[in-house]
Parts: C-alpha cells; sequence; structure tokens
C-alpha cells in the first residue's frame, strides 16, 4: 500500500532529524557538563559512551520491530522514550542520573531505520529510492546544523538548555508522527515470533565490544578487563552467528550480508564510520583549543558549532546531485566517489588545519563524500533484500557506522595519547597525526572500492561477450 509522499516523507525526514540533534549534544558539550557536575573530562566522556552503547542495542531490535505490522506506534514509543531521556538529562541533580537520560536518547540511532522501513512500504516505487536516499544522509546534514544550534544555545545560556530545546524538537516531531504518518495496518502484515536468543546475545556481545572500544584507551589496551571485555564479546557475537543462521525468523537475516551489494554497503559503513567520527571530533577539538597549543583556533563554545555547519550543506547537496543522477549510474559506484572525496577532506586537514577556512573547507568535502556515500548504501541494500527484511538490514548498516565510530573514538584517543604534552593536552603532532590515520583509513577504502569496481566490469563485460558474439552470429 503507497501513500501521498508530498506528506509522508517530509514528515519521516522530521523525525530522523531528532536523531542528529540529539547526537549534537554529545562532544560540544563534555567540558561544561565536566565542569557544571564536578567530573573529571574523562569521566564526562561516558557522556558519549553510555549513549553509543544503547544505541547500538536499540537499533537492530527496532530495526526488526520496523518490519512488523505496528510502525508508527514503534516510532511514537522511540520517540517518547528520548523525550523522557532528554527531560532527565536536562534536570539531572547528579551526573549518575544524567547518564540514565543520556541511555534513554541512545533510541534515536534506530529511528532512521525504522522510517526508511516505512518509506519502503508506504511510498510509491518510483518515488521510494528517493525517499531512501534523504532519509539516510539526514542524520549527517543535520548534525551539520545541530552543532551551530547546541553551541549557540549553550554559549548563551547553559548546556541544560541544550536539552531543553532538544525536548522541545522531539514534541514537535511527535505531533508531526501522530499526524503525518497513516495509521498501522495489520491486515495482511506477517506476523512473526520476536528472536529474543539473537536479540540477547547481540545486545550483549556489541554492547561489550563498545564497551572495550571506547574504554580500551582510559583503561589500558593490554589490561586484563580490556582482554576480558573483548573476548567476551567475540565469544557472544560468535554464538549469535549461530542462532541467527539456524533460527527460522532471525533478528537479522545474515544469509543477505553475502549478496554484493549489501556487502560492500555494509564494509564501507564501518571504514567510513570511523573515519567520519575522528574527522567531527578532532576538528571540535582544533576549534576550541587556546592559540598556544599551536594549533588551535580558541573559538568560544558559541562558536565551534559552526565549524560543523559546512558539513550539512555538503551532505544535502551530494544528496541532491545524487537523486538527479541515480537513474543514469548504478549507485556501487557512489561509495568509491564518496571515499575518495572523504580521503581528499582527511588529507586536507592532515597538512593544514591551523586555519578556521581549512576546517570549513575540510567539513564541506567531508560532507561532499558522506552524501555520496550515504545516500548510496541503504539503496543498494534495498534493491537486494526483501521489503520485510529491509528495517533490520538497514539497521543493521547503521550499527556497523556506530562500531566504525567507536573505533574511531579508540584510534583518536590512542593517537592523540601518543604523542600527548605536558598534562596530557594535545599536541599538533597528535592533531596531525589523527588526521593522517582518518586520510589513510579513507584512502584504502577507495582503493579497495576503486579495485572492486574495475574487476567487477570487467567480469562484467566477460560475460556479455559470449552473448553479444551469438547475436551477431543469429
Amino acid at each position: 500500500m503507497t501513500t501521498d509522499r508530498s506528506r509522508l516523507v517530509p514528515t519521516l525526514i522530521y523525525a530522523s532529524l531528532s536523531t542528529a540533534v540529539v547526537s549534537s549534544l554529545g562532544m560540544l558539550l563534555v567540558p561544561s557538563i565536566a565542569a557544571d557536575m564536578d567530573v573529571s573530562i574523562s569521566t564526562a566522556q561516558w557522556m558519549l559512551t553510555i549513549n553509543l552503547l544503547a544505541g547500538a542495542i536499540a537499533t537492530p531490535v527496532m530495526g526488526r520491530l520496523g518490519d512488523g505490522p505496528h510502525q508508527k506506534r514503534l516510532l511514537l514509543i522511540a520517540l517518547g522514550v528520548v523525550l523522557l531521556g532528554c527531560v532527565v538529562a536536562a534536570l539531572a541533580p547528579t551526573f549518575e542520573i544524567f547518564l540514565i537520560g543520556r541511555a534513554l536518547q541512545g533510541l534515536t540511532y534506530g529511528i532512521v531505520p525504522v522510517t526508511i522501513a516505512i518509506a519502503r512500504q508506504r511510498v510509491a516505487p518510483e518515488h521510494a529510492r528517493n525517499a531512501i536516499s534523504s532519509l539516510s544522509v539526514t542524520v549527517a546534514s543535520g548534525m551539520g546544523i545541530g552543532y551551530p544550534l547546541t553551541g549557540v544555545i549553550a554559549g548563551n545560556w547553559e548546556y541544560r538548555a541544550a536539552f531543553w530545546f532538544a525536548a522541545l524538537f522531539v514534541v514537535t516531531a511527535l505531533v508531526a508522527v501522530a499526524r503525518g504518518v497513516p495509521a498501522d495496518i495489520v491486515d495482511g502484515v506477517e506476523k512473526r515470533p520476536f528472536d529474543v536468543p539473537g536479540t540477547l546475545l547481540l545486545a550483549s556481545g556489541l554492547g561489550l565490544l563498545l564497551l572495550g572500544i571506547s574504554e580500551g584507551g582510559k583503561w589500558g589496551w593490554r589490561s586484563l578487563e580490556v582482554e576480558a571485555v573483548l573476548i567476551a564479546a567475540v565469544v557472544l557475537l560468535a554464538c549469535w552467528v549461530v542462532v541467527e543462521l539456524r533460527a527460522s525468523h532471525p533478528l537479522i537475516n545474515l544469509r543477505v550480508f553475502t549478496r554484493p551489494d549489501v556487502l560492500l554497503a555494509n564494509s564501507t559503513a564501518i571504514a567510513l564510520g570511523g573515519a567520519l567520527y575522528i574527522g567531527l571530533s578532532v576538528s571540535s577539538l582544533v576549534a576550541q583549543a587556546p592559540e598556544e597549543s599551536g594549533y588551535g583556533l580558541a573559538l568560544p563554545v558559541f562558536w565551534a558549532g559552526f565549524v560543523m555547519l559546512p558539513l550539512s550543506v555538503g551532505s544535502f547537496t551530494a544528496n541532491r546531485v545524487v537523486r538527479r543522477i541515480r537513474r543514469r549510474i548504478d549507485l556501487a559506484i557512489l561509495l568509491p566517489i564518496g571515499a575518495g572525496i572523504m580521503a581528499g577532506a582527511a588529507a586536507l586537514l592532515w597538512v593544514a588545519h591551523s586555519e578556521l577556512w581549512e576546517l570549513l573547507v575540510g567539513m564541506l568535502l567531508f560532507g561532499w563524500g558522506l552524501g555520496a556515500s550515504y545516500a548510496a548504501m541503504p539503496a543498494l541494500i534495498a534493491r537486494s533484500v526483501a521489503a520485510e527484511e529491509l528495517g533490520s538490514s538497514v539497521s543493521f548498516n547503521q550499527v556497523l557506522r556506530t562500531v566504525g565510530s567507536s573505533f574511531g573514538t579508540a584510534v583518536s584517543a590512542a593517537v592523540l595519547a601518543a604523542h600527548a604534552g605536558p598534562g596530557g593536552a594535545a599536541t599538533d603532532a597528535g592533531i596531525a597525526g589523527t588526521f593522517q590515520v582518518s586520510a589513510l583509513l579513507c584512502g584504502a577504502v577507495f582503493v579497495v572500492l576503486a579495485a572492486h569496481r574495475l574487476v567487477f566490469r570487467r567480469g562484467h563485460a566477460s560475460a556479455r561477450e559470449p552473448r553479444d558474439a551469438g547475436d551477431a552470429v543469429g
């Protein structure tokens, strides 16, 4: 059943923007929260870690539920929980209660896969691909707007005002979904049993994996705690794979991941997710660092958020270009193009990051690369899986982006720590080294994807030659 897209698609995009708004309540506010709640910067970083862990657990669950008959209800419940999290964080008297609010906000990571599943089922086929492409880059585009808003609000008032703003935005998203998304279609939709064992194994495995990666730099990569956590994560995820392959109604159908388009999209998601987080986090650090550091721009939080604005402009314009040319090209070619542009962005920031315009150009290039790559990923998955598997497949792609971001966090922390100055402060060598890792990572992804593309084209041409010759003879 299809629905008028003139109202539905803008509503879904608006709901997805809540993910970007809540995500922007992270890196910029860590120093403010550490000072207000009298905790160290390393302890305050848990506001990022707990949000990431909750999102990694909630996303695949919401993706599977999004393939079921209660999509609108699921979207409303998720937004309601996120709203509660924003209110709890805004009112929190202690850091521990604040972390509870941040954990509740983690459900935002699962909203985009649910909106994509709704678009796939409710939008006419000739328009569904454009809708999916727009929804997939909403978070990247929205973060470029969310960071400046967070900086303006926190700079003029305090960080709690930023959480109240996020709560107000989520309220408007709830109203939009209630009015703009049609009622759930229960009749004719297959009701499948929920995979409880698979859910518990995946949630536990991902939670421990991200915990080990996120905290490895603080606990020590060779410490017993980190080794135990990572080994347990590998064991649990291995058990999850076995359970999913044997289940009649798995949480995530792993067999679809052997399909070339899905494999390409998911492999790219991990690498580019890590490169994106390195670019965003280190650029934010450079923007706010004091001038005596040798690299910092000493921007107050009010202006530091605007450094991310070109990311939004770039990803939005790239998405519009993709929508215009998607019928003329194979979407898979956008992955190496996007990775190549991101490699150029990271390389620029590697050699030049001491001026504001250099950061702005780097963020714009990152936006172009992300817009091209992220627009292609869900579309590649959508053309390779059945409609009833779309939500869970796209949600797992989102999880892999999150895992990649967590790796990016760990790599950034490790490189900065290896080049730390007096008192553990970041140095210009550490900043340049971190951008270098991002550039090399994107460059490696570009080389692999480009090589794959060349092999695919040669194989496709070879497969056509006998048929073409036969046609000529006939």
